[in-house]
Formats: structure tokens, sequence, C-alpha cells
């Protein structure tokens, strides 16, 4: 059992670093953070979980019967991963490709407290065991001062590298398109990663930077042991609530100018532009089919199509599609039936995974995975974990990979431009 307590506060940026400064103290700790994007249509501007009481830790082996075992035997609030290479679990496929940050599979744990920020209110949901702490917590939160929670300037320790040179990726790039136009695939997520080795990151600070240039609608912190991720993600993969599930695929990019005039003209220019608005139908449909494996017949809709949305470094075109959940589904069997998401692998999503196995150098992990919660009611939201920064601190190994989707149409060369594009925030910070 919980005890909630309400508190009447203006949820403002300095609250929000206070609170995420405190929690860093905890061993476990999962920051959402909407950046009061309106279309993002979360429940709350941001949700704290810190300290687990249970948890539940794994390989992609039967991952998901397991995630649903402890989602049922719990019925409470649980946040965590779910990492792209649960593919294995739904699918018979492998990941062999070189992992320098060995993060486990799947990852959630029950947290002991809770801090939900909505409508000028903090609710605090503290389990009953260390419900006489919460005045105390409120207390130490709001003395972390602004010296605390002001961004330090980050300091290089290392510098980051690709792990293809342009040439090495435009080859991969172009093989793909063999399979293209061979009709294996007709698209395909292709991804490149960057690193860095003996890396001394600090997290927090640098996750404050990363924020405050990108102020992402999906962003999130989350500290897991020794596991990082620091993400930017303006995408969401699926919520969930009561019956109506949603899903937001992006597909279709173009960077953002300083200049007003040039940068509606790129506006326009991908509002127009019939590759990308073909890749964001293709992962539409795709989707579409998904979400009907566990929807009432003929409840699937496609609320919104193509629609363009502007973000501090880029533009994109998202779709959002709904449906009603047939009775006796579970929250899970709705994520299993959809996972990996459309996004992050191709069309038809098999034969787009095991080209992407094959020709993708290292394995994905975290990445194109997905990070949120499940609420007591069954509920969940989760993200698309793209835009964003891993890093392992025992082995000191940082990671962040950016990708495209490659069509019939695609140049190789534009793609790699669009994968600079994408990570420029990253490098920003680094």
């Amino acid at each position: 059992m919980r005890t909630c307590k309400k508190i009447s506060f203006s949820v403002n940026t300095d609250l929000k670093k206070q609170l995420l400064s405190w929690a860093n103290q905890f061993e476990e700790v999962v920051w959402l953070d909407s950046n009061s994007y309106e279309f993002s249509s979360v429940e709350y501007e941001a949700v704290l979980a810190v300290e687990a009481f249970t948890a539940l830790k794994t390989d992609y082996s039967q991952a998901f019967d397991q995630l649903a075992e402890y989602q049922q035997k719990t019925k409470d609030w649980i946040f965590g991963y779910l990492s792209y290479d649960l593919k294995n679990d739904v699918e018979p496929l492998s990941s062999k490709n070189d992992d320098g940050l060995a993060f486990s599979d799947l990852y959630f744990f029950q947290p002991k407290k809770i801090f939900l920020l909505k409508n000028e209110e903090v609710e605090m949901h503290y389990l009953d065991m260390v419900d006489d702490e919460i005045e105390t917590d409120w207390d130490e939160i709001l003395k972390v001062s602004s010296n605390e929670v002001n961004e330090q300037s980050v300091q290089n320790s290392a510098s980051v590298q690709s792990r293809l040179t342009q040439e090495e990726y435009v080859n991969r790039v172009e093989k793909m398109l063999a399979y293209l136009h061979r009709g294996d695939i007709y698209e395909a997520n292709f991804c490149q990663e960057f690193y860095a080795e003996n890396y001394a990151l600090l997290p927090l600070e640098t996750y404050f930077e990363l924020n405050k240039i990108s102020k992402a609608p999906f962003a999130a912190f989350l500290k897991l042991e020794d596991f990082y991720l620091l993400s930017a993600s303006p995408e969401r993969y699926l919520k969930k609530t009561g019956s109506k599930v949603i899903s937001q695929p992006i597909k279709g990019t173009a960077k953002r100018l300083p200049n007003v005039e040039e940068d509606e003209a790129l506006k326009q220019k991908l509002r127009n532009d019939p590759k990308e608005i073909s890749e964001n139908i293709m992962i539409v449909d795709l989707v579409r089919n998904d979400l009907s494996k566990t929807a009432k017949k003929g409840s699937v809709q496609v609320e919104e199509l193509c629609q363009l949305y502007s973000f501090e470094q880029v533009h994109q075109l998202i779709s959002t599609i709904s449906a009603e959940i047939a009775n006796g589904i579970s929250p899970v069997e709705v994520i299993r039936s959809t996972f990996p998401m459309g996004s992050m692998t191709g069309a038809p999503k098999i034969s787009a995974m095991k080209i992407i196995e094959e020709l993708e150098v290292t394995k994905r992990g975290l990445y194109s995975g997905c990070v949120g919660y499940f609420s007591p009611q069954g509920d969940f939201d989760f993200n698309v974990i793209i835009r964003s920064i891993l890093y392992n601190s025992s082995n000191k190994y940082l990671s962040f990979s950016v990708g495209s989707a490659i069509t019939a149409q695609s140049d190789p060369e534009k793609e790699y431009e669009e994968c600079l594009t994408k990570a420029a925030a990253m490098h920003r910070v680094l």
C-alpha cells in the first residue's frame, strides 16, 4: 500500500532540477519529463521514481512472460526499460554484434518513492514502509541549492569516435538498397554508433545540458546501478489509458535553421517531400497492423497523418494511430505484439530486423528500445530511446547511436547527413 501526499507547488525548471539532484543519491532512478509539450498528451508534466523495493532484471529469454508476471504480481507502479534486443524473445532472431555497454535486456523496479508533477501540484506516493520520510524528503529537496542544480560546464574527457567512416556507412546503405531493390524489404532503419572509451562522464550535469538544448517531449534520465540513460527523445512508442492505446511514430526529418525564413522553407519542403511522406506512411501501415493484433475489430484509427512538429534541433513528421484493446488482453501483451517499434525497424518487420542485424556493426541494446512505466491500473506510457546518450560507469564506455529510414529513393550521402543532424545535440554536450 502507498501513502499519498499532495503539495501545491509551482512546477518549474528549478523544482525539477532540485528533485533530480536529490534523487541522484539512489541506486535506481527514473525521471520522465514532457518539457510541457502539449501534443505529447502525457498524464503528468514530469514523473520521478526512486529506490527499488522489488526489481526484475533479465536477458531476452522469456522476458515478456516474466514482465507480465511481475506486473500482475505487484499491481503497483513499476518503472524501467525494454531493450531493442527483446526482439529475440518475440521472434526467432539473435543479436551477435559487439556490445560495449552491457545493459541487461530488461530492467524494471517497484519504487519506494514516486513523485508525480501535474497542474501546479506535486503528488508524493510512498510505500507505507517509508511514508514517515515524506516530510523530511520534501524539506531536503527544497534545500537543494541553486548552485547544486545549475549546469556545470561539462568537460570532454575523451574524444567521441564514429564506429563507421562515411565511406563504410555509404557502402552498407548501398547493400541495404540492394535488398530493397530486390524486394526483400520496403524500408529499414539503419543506425550507426558514436562511442568513447575511458570517458569520465558527469551523467546528471550532462543530462541537464542535453535537456536544456533539446527540450524534448519524452525526455528521460535513468540510473540503474552503474548504467545510465540520458534521453532527449521526441518520440512516443506506446501509451495505454484504460482500453485505448496510441502510438506516435516519427518518420521524416529536417534540420532547424536560425534564420526564420530559411527555417520556414525547410518546414514546407519537409511537409511536401514525397520520400519523407512515404517513409511515414509505410510505418503507419506497419503500426496499424501491429495494433490490430490486440485491438477490437474495426477500432484501429489514424488520428494524425504526417503532422509536422518542430523541436529545438529538428522538424519532424509525426503520425498518431489509436486502437481500443480487445477484452482479456493484458497490458504487457499489447507491448509484446508491437515490439520493437516499427519506426526503428522497417517493413516487413522481421525481414528488416534480420538485415539490420547483418549490416549494423554494434548491438543496439537500449538504443531504439523504450523507457517508461506501468501504473497500478495497468496503464502505461513508453518513449522511443533515440537522441540519447548511454553510459556504463563501471567500464567508462559511452555510446550514442543515430539512424535514418532507408527506402528505395534513399541517397546514402543524404542519409549520412541526416544522421549527423540527429547527432548534433549529443555531440554538442559531449
